[in-house]
């Protein structure tokens, strides 16, 4: 239960993270927003002074006004393009608009008019007058500066998007590596410390072997079982974190051999059944006691499902030419979405004394060193859960 409450933090921490990250994206694409529109704002503004000033310029009668008003307004501009354009349309003069290299007189009129009728569907002309009765409109559009910032927030948005995906695939991939050095060290270390209560165990029993008065044979008989469990469970423990050795098994008979080994030591109210359509000529290249620690962490985690009373079934069939499929099913409570989410991530449990070890070491041992595929096949509240391995084969003749 702590680890499962320890897990749940650990979520809404990186919830939090994710939600921080998004507000300061979205502060930032507002903030840039308000910027580009203060610009455009203040480009308007210059515009209506560049009118202005184009207007008293062609009315001004002494030359220092003129010259006043060329130098400090119009000369000014240097950033929005603008068209000066007769009633007509046809352009007069221009500035700080980039002309195409190589084009005819003709083809930069035909350029300019289609400046204009552009200019004209993002902003109003602005209408100014030389004289009485002649009427002259300026056309403008954003500056390059200004048309830039528009674009700014968004590719703004997408880079810290992506590097807040990029720090949170990193920081998973730190913490998931660490978790898995944990959980090595812890299994490798327990292997260790099993080897010499299993050595004195083996000297005992061929000490009571020897022993002519000893009568209680059938106790050394239980020994030597309980011998030979704790050694497989060593052999376990020691391969994790290295390459497990894979040797060629019979499918059917690995797993209903480690059915049956698991059947005679669940409760009497847990029913079995085992069927297989694959019959005895496939093949599989699995590490047997760590392949036989998989089925037992699934039939298990079925069994602890049900309250230790319901029905485990496993069906083996041939998935396709190249595939075996196994399917271990409860009766249990089921599972919802979230716990389906989680259920494989170390440290995740539902119990109130667990490690959230167990389909964590599955997944593992059938991914990554048989090569094969576990997943939850179907599950439903209150009737139980089908988990679905998949693992390669090879038929035989004979």
């Amino acid at each position: 239960m702590f680890l499962f409450k320890n897990f749940d933090r650990q979520y809404w921490i990186r919830i939090g993270l994710l939600a921080f990250a998004l507000f300061i994206a979205f502060a930032s694409l507002i903030y840039t927003n308000q910027l580009v529109v203060k610009l455009g704002e203040r480009e308007q503004k210059l515009i209506d002074l560049y009118a202005k000033g184009l207007q008293s310029a062609a009315q001004a009668e002494e030359v220092g006004t003129l010259s006043f008003l060329f130098q400090e307004i119009i000369q000014a501009n240097n950033s929005v393009p603008v068209i000066l354009a007769d009633s007509k349309l046809k352009p007069i003069s221009h500035k700080n608009l980039v002309i195409p290299s190589g084009i005819l007189k003709a083809q930069e009129n035909d350029f300019l008019h289609s400046e204009i009728e552009q200019m004209a569907t993002t902003y109003p002309p602005i209408e100014i007058e030389f004289m009485p009765g002649v009427k002259n409109y300026i056309y403008y559009k954003n500056s390059e500066l200004l048309t830039q910032l528009k674009f700014y927030p968004y590719v703004q948005l997408t880079v810290i998007f992506l590097f807040v995906f990029l720090g949170y695939l990193v920081i998973n991939n730190s913490l998931r590596a660490e978790q898995n050095r944990v959980w090595v060290g812890m299994a490798k270390e327990t292997a260790h410390q099993l080897g010499t209560p299993l050595s004195s165990l083996m000297a005992w029993i061929e000490i009571f072997k020897s022993d002519e008065n000893f009568t209680h044979k059938e106790a050394i008989q239980e020994l030597e079982k309980d011998v030979v469990r704790l050694e497989t469970i060593t052999s376990r423990f020691s391969s994790i974190g290295s390459v497990p050795v894979l040797k060629t098994e019979n499918a059917y008979e690995t797993i209903f051999q480690a059915v049956e080994y698991l059947k005679i030591r669940m409760p009497q109210s847990v029913h079995f059944e085992f069927n297989s359509s694959v019959g005895v000529h496939h093949l599989i290249a699995i590490n047997k006691p760590l392949f036989d620690w998989a089925i037992e962490n699934i039939i298990k985690n079925g069994v602890d499902a049900m309250g230790g009373n319901g029905k485990i079934k496993v069906d083996l069939a041939q998935f396709d030419q190249s595939h075996l499929s196994l399917d271990i099913a409860d009766t249990g409570k089921g599972m919802s979405k979230k716990v389906q989410k989680n259920v494989f991530k170390p440290g995740f449990t539902t119990k109130r004394r667990g490690w959230g070890l167990g389909l964590t070491l599955t997944k593992r041992i059938i991914e990554n060193y048989h090569n094969g595929k576990v997943f939850i096949k179907s599950t439903e509240i209150g009737k139980g859960t089908t988990f679905r391995i998949f693992l390669e084969t090879k038929s035989v003749s004979g």
